[in-house]
């Protein structure tokens, strides 16, 4: 098994789950957070002292795992703890669809078999300025890609999400046109940062998390990491995603974490570091300028966003 770490969080500046935690109730008993709160100017003037000097520590296990978006299991953030213990991730089976020299449904144990589960830390911005450091498990979305051999007419890859709204309660309310439904363009999927997850923080994908498999792309918000895939498609056109077509106005298909383009309703520039209590400012590509701005060469970012 090979375990690495993406060279632009550096080992020395992650400071392992138990002393984080220890570090988290030091501030809640000296009444650190609070005190921030009461003075907000002097809140402020550490924020612009501090910067991008803040380290990227990674985030508790009981934050990534109780803190999450997964409406299939309820709209609050903790629903998705709660609720998602009616997931059957075993068996489970993936469509592999549309352009691709081998179609067919495929057990996950088989799809996994002689894969090499790496772990890749990276950052998570969700849309609504939150994020996280998180510690994956998973392989390169590109081994599966190159194992399925997509056609010369793929252009563009379409992951589905389980409809059972047995297992995935939330479903049974019209928050969202069911099944989720999100995409990347083919070049986009088969960058090296582009992952299928299965595990974090070295344990099994939580329900919760989006087990048995879901998508991270770091430098992309967070809801483009679709959640508990059954199916995989291969495209020449660019699919629909379940927000785009549920919000046009607010998500375009690209979805790349840009300061410079705001949400209708609110800021990009800035983001709450869950178990901080000081925003600091967000990263062009969610930090990941240099490894994948050139995906966007030519292209109008407030347009194409």
């Amino acid at each position: 098994m090979l375990i690495r770490r993406p060279p632009d969080i550096p080992s020395s500046e992650l400071t392992p789950e138990p002393l984080y935690l220890r570090r988290r109730e030091f501030i809640a008993a000296t009444g650190l957070a609070a005190g921030s709160l009461a003075f907000p100017a002097l809140a402020r003037a550490l924020e612009r002292a501090s910067g991008q000097q803040r380290e990227d520590r990674l985030t508790p296990w009981e934050d990534v795992t109780g803190y999450n978006n997964f409406y299939e299991f309820g709209t609050g953030k903790d629903d998705p703890a709660e609720n998602a213990h009616t997931l059957r991730p075993r068996p489970w089976t993936v469509e592999i669809a549309g352009e691709c020299a081998r179609p067919g449904r495929y057990d996950i144990d088989l799809l996994l078999r002689g894969v090499t589960i790496e772990e890749r830390v990276y950052r998570m911005r969700c849309v609504e300025a939150w994020s996280m450091v998180i510690p994956w498990n998973g392989f390169p979305l590109a081994t599966l890609i190159n194992r399925v051999q997509p056609t010369p007419r793929a252009r563009f890859i379409e992951f589905t999400t389980l409809l059972d709204p047995e297992q995935m309660p939330g479903q049974r309310r019209g928050v969202l046109p069911w099944p989720y439904v999100e995409g990347l363009r083919l070049d986009e999927a088969m960058h090296p940062l582009a992952i299928l997850a299965t595990g974090v923080y070295g344990r099994p994908l939580p329900n919760q998390n989006g087990a048995p498999l879901r998508l991270v792309v770091p430098w992309k918000y967070g809801f483009k990491g679709i959640k508990s895939i059954v199916r995989i498609r291969f495209a020449a056109e660019m699919p629909r995603n379940t927000w785009n077509v549920a919000a046009p106005d607010e998500y375009g298909f690209y979805a790349n974490v840009n300061p410079e383009v705001d949400h209708p309703r609110w800021s990009q520039a800035r983001e709450r570091r869950i178990g901080e209590f000081l925003r600091r400012p967000t990263l062009m590509f969610n930090g990941y300028a240099e490894q994948v701005g050139h995906l966007y060469a030519g292209l109008d970012l407030r347009r194409n966003y």
